[in-house]
């Protein structure tokens, strides 16, 4: 019975029917302990053949490719500092330097015209503002009126010098007169005094020479006064004709002055440049001194502050690598033109006094200035814009 129902209870696969039983033989069998020392070591085995594992043989490949590169990046490195660190100095503390100023009123006036704007490129000799002159033309007309006058009266006290030069010299003929007269007047009376005290002349012939010899020492002496008074009068023509060329002197200045004014209603490019910073208005009331625009010349350079260590091989002359930051793509060319003798603290206007208080070595920057060589129209440079210049010292 038992059979039978164990028979009816399996098919014919061997598979369980009903009872949810399985088969002896399905089931899996013991792993025996023996079978399973014996299975083979991959690792041991690859160890007694000598062979390698491919993931460690990669692994030491890409090792030795690093190792590589960082020797290779080493001696570049090296190599880079030798180049730069050995034959080269360079600072980022450097910027662009101009002379730049301000276009101001000379003469107060009225803005008549601006014929420039903002940062125009002017040349030598370009008007960059005008006043209204019509004032200061006024003043010229007025101070050359005044020459012309001070002019005659000169003319008038030369004129006036050479008829005293005259009169003087009609005075000095005239002592001549009375000399001559006042021999003869003198002879004539020895001559008549004798033969009156002989009986041979008239006691009035004698009495009449000897008046007639009193009158020619009296016209003798007018004579000499005259001429003194003649001579005296020149120095005081003399005076006023140094005053009336004082007063000539005097109208040409006021002539070259009221000229100066008229001039300075127009203000001109002094050098080729450009205008910034343009205040001026058309019809505004400018005043002496007022600042109407700024100008910075087409005339740059860079002053690059090295540190003191860095200029013990810098020398005039040595050839400079300039970059702009505003063109960075870009590299200009110039050379040293000076180095500054003393650091920059020692010209500030609070200069570092370390004779007082804690002192601590702090290494101080020396301004060196750098001639650019060439500076192409088409860019926009000026004062202040950062540079990395790269000087060669060897």
């Amino acid at each position: 019975m038992l059979d039978k129902h164990n028979k009816a209870g399996m098919g014919n696969d061997g598979r369980t029917q009903g009872n949810g039983l399985k088969p002896r033989a399905e089931q899996q069998p013991a792993i025996d302990g023996e079978a399973l020392n014996n299975r083979p070591n991959k690792t041991s085995a690859d160890a007694t053949t000598g062979q390698e594992n491919p993931r460690h043989k990669r692994m030491k490949w890409v090792a030795m490719m690093m190792a590589a590169i960082v020797v290779i990046a080493a001696i570049v490195a090296g190599a880079e500092w030798w180049r730069v660190a050995r034959h080269f100095e360079s600072t980022d503390d450097a910027f662009i330097g101009a002379r730049q100023y301000s276009i101001a009123a000379k003469v107060s006036g009225y803005v008549l015209d601006i014929p420039v704007t903002d940062n125009q490129v002017v040349e030598v000799g370009a008007p960059l503002v005008r006043i209204d002159d019509r004032d200061y033309q006024v003043a010229l007309r007025q101070s050359q009126a005044q020459l012309k006058e001070a002019e005659s009266s000169l003319a008038s006290s030369v004129a006036t010098i050479d008829a005293q030069n005259a009169q003087i010299e009609q005075a000095q003929a005239q002592i001549k007169v009375a000399t001559a007269a006042l021999t003869y007047a003198e002879q004539e009376s020895v001559r008549f005094s004798t033969l009156a005290k002989h009986g041979n002349a008239s006691t009035e012939r004698a009495e009449q020479t000897s008046s007639d010899l009193v009158q020619k020492r009296a016209g003798l002496a007018a004579a000499k006064a005259a001429a003194d008074v003649a001579q005296k009068q020149l120095g005081v023509l003399e005076a006023q004709r140094a005053g009336a060329e004082a007063n000539v002197a005097q109208a040409k200045a006021a002539v070259a002055q009221a000229e100066l004014n008229v001039s300075h209603a127009t203000a001109f490019a002094a050098q080729r440049g450009r205008v910034v910073q343009l205040s001026a208005a058309k019809g505004q009331l400018a005043q002496v001194g007022q600042a109407l625009m700024m100008f910075v010349p087409d005339h740059l350079w860079v002053i690059a502050n090295f540190k003191e260590t860095q200029i013990t091989n810098m020398r005039p002359g040595q050839p400079v690598d300039v970059v702009i930051d505003a063109y960075p793509d870009r590299k200009f060319h110039g050379h040293v033109e000076s180095i500054q003798p003393g650091s920059g603290t020692a010209f500030s206007l609070l200069p570092a006094e370390n004779a007082t208080g804690n002192f601590v070595k702090v290494t101080q920057r020396i301004p060196v200035k750098i001639a650019l060589d060439d500076v192409p129209d088409d860019i926009a440079l000026g004062p202040g814009m950062s540079v990395y210049p790269e000087v060669r010292v060897r």
